[in-house]
């Protein structure tokens, strides 16, 4: 039976922005390399000292490639829940308008979220927008505030763009999507080889 050699000790001296880091990855926000390129520059040279002792104090630090961290959890209040719902309901709502104009998906940071772009999802989805609350120009604006306080998105000059943490929701939408065209091409073959 072998055992493994144990870990060096966590370098502090080597994280000075950890208490930053922690506090707002702790408020159940994301740490975005577009905004907040200094303390995404310290996370991503220092990846394994903070999940090491991110995961002694009990979180699960998660680093994406594609330039966003969080904090892993199971566990959601119903406050959260309402919002990441209401979240993922806007950007499904947004990625299609965008694929509609012919937009590529992956370059949504490129993207200006103003007025008249909300405007248009409310012409095109009231109905389902009501339902949820958020069937005014008020409460979209109001919730693309909350996706900026969460890391989702940047307001600047009337209007907000999207951080990298929103591949968190792409990813979703497209797994989604590829398990519908799978049921889908199943129900097609099926109802060919009746035939």
């Amino acid at each position: 039976m072998t055992l493994n050699p144990p870990l060096p000790p966590i370098a502090l001296e080597r994280l000075p922005r950890l208490k930053e880091l922690f506090a707002l990855l702790n408020a159940g926000r994301h740490v975005n390399r577009a905004a907040e390129p200094v303390l995404w520059a310290e996370l991503e040279r220092e990846a394994t000292q903070y999940e090491r002792i991110f995961a002694a104090l009990g979180y699960e630090l998660r680093i994406d490639g594609r330039g966003y961290a969080w904090f892993q959890t199971s566990e959601a209040s119903s406050t959260v829940s309402k919002a990441t719902r209401q979240l993922a309901l806007l950007f499904m709502l947004i990625f299609e308008q965008q694929a509609d104009a012919g937009c590529h998906l992956a370059r949504f940071g490129d993207w200006r979220i103003d007025r008249t772009l909300l405007a248009a999802l409310l012409d095109k989805n009231r109905a389902l927008l009501d339902a949820e609350g958020l069937g005014e120009l008020e409460p979209l604006q109001q919730l693309l505030d909350t996706a900026a306080r969460y890391g989702f998105a940047d307001a600047a000059n009337g209007a907000w763009r999207l951080l990298p943490a929103v591949f968190r929701y792409l990813d979703r939408f497209e797994e989604l999507a590829a398990h519908a065209d799978l049921a889908g091409d199943a129900i097609e073959l099926a109802v060919a080889e009746r035939e």
